[in-house]
């Protein structure tokens, strides 16, 4: 990404962290466990991985920054299926086949997406939470030891919050962790705790919410999917799935007026990012983050920096007073030639 001339890594989605043989089965411990402090045991035996994961990568990037969400798929996407494993799961953690089967008969959910995953994770167990900030910020801290040249600021993001609530709860965890190691280490660190817009309703109330995050970021494929009820991978209903929906572009201008409002950094992740119909859109929005596969920076760097603001807010107010999806891509299409 920074050999294409990215400023910086804007998602970086911890839970492929974890499916490494000897990480998947201290996470699957950490699964079945019963108490706070079993799972916290088997959290400890992860640590050490993800801390230096990060070490690697704040290298790379020599002082870029890096926002890292925290885990967000539902816990059911990290235990055994086929029965060999699940057998050997048993075998090591001195549990019956039958019991491994309970538990992760219990983990299964209709609607997974809607379920318990995100912040809902971290709200039933901070420990998840507390772990993974331990892991970012002495990565940082160690980081910053080695090269005293570079400013280290750890961005940590929250996904999938729905309400205020659920964001303060979260941050006083990853704030209570994070500020024990810092002073520990005897080090002056900065780092910022912002999270995720992707539901309707933090949307709506991202207002609120701006109120504790310190940046915003939104992905526009699960926004997108929230807003119009529509499953994209649903092939009797992904026809209506479409970012350029007035619904959905209305969401993300009133989202990122939030943000600025409240004078915080708002970001996008995801397909919409770097498409070519919606960057002046984002741009008129008053986006200031753009975060994209490696292979679209010098394309979508290219479009950002050839518009003029009176010519965006123009092609924004027009884009905004169509009534269909249809009617805002033809457009966009026409604008962008």
């Amino acid at each position: 990404a920074v050999k294409f001339g990215a400023e910086g890594i804007g998602l970086c989605r911890t839970e492929h962290m974890f499916f490494e043989a000897t990480r998947i089965k201290a996470m699957r411990e950490m699964i079945v466990a019963k108490t706070v402090e079993a799972r916290e045991a088997a959290l400890a035996k992860i640590l050490p991985y993800q801390q230096s994961d990060f070490e690697a990568m704040y290298k790379e990037l020599a002082g870029r920054p890096m926002t890292v969400r925290f885990l967000d798929p539902p816990l059911h996407e990290f235990v055994p299926t086929e029965e060999a494993d699940i057998k050997l799961l048993a075998e090591d953690l001195g549990k019956s086949v039958a019991d491994i089967k309970a538990i992760i008969a219990g983990l299964h959910e209709f609607n997974p997406m809607m379920g318990h995953r995100g912040c809902r994770l971290a709200v039933t167990y901070p420990e998840i939470a507390a772990m993974q900030t331990r892991a970012v910020i002495k990565a940082a801290l160690a980081v910053q030891a080695r090269h005293p040249e570079w400013t280290m600021v750890p961005e940590i993001m929250i996904p999938l919050v729905g309400e205020v609530k659920e964001l303060k709860y979260v941050k006083d965890v990853v704030v209570a962790t994070a500020d024990k190691i810092i002073k520990d280490a005897g080090i002056d660190m900065k780092y910022e705790v912002g999270t995720m817009i992707e539901i309707p309703r933090a949307a709506l109330t991202a207002d609120e919410i701006a109120k504790e995050a310190e940046f915003f970021s939104f992905g526009t494929n699960d926004l997108t999917q929230y807003t119009m009820s529509v499953d994209r991978g649903n092939k009797k209903v992904s026809y209506l799935y479409s970012t350029f929906n007035p619904a959905v572009l209305r969401s993300i201008k009133h989202i990122i007026a939030c943000g600025r409002e409240a004078g915080i950094m708002v970001g996008m992740c995801g397909e919409a990012a770097s498409d070519p119909m919606m960057i002046p859109l984002l741009l008129a929005f008053g986006l200031n983050e753009f975060s994209m596969s490696a292979s679209a920076i010098l394309r979508a760097r290219k479009l950002i920096t050839g518009y003029s603001t009176s010519e965006l807010q123009a092609v924004a107010d027009k884009a905004m007073s169509f009534a269909t999806a249809k009617e805002v891509e033809e457009y966009m299409k026409s604008f962008v030639g």
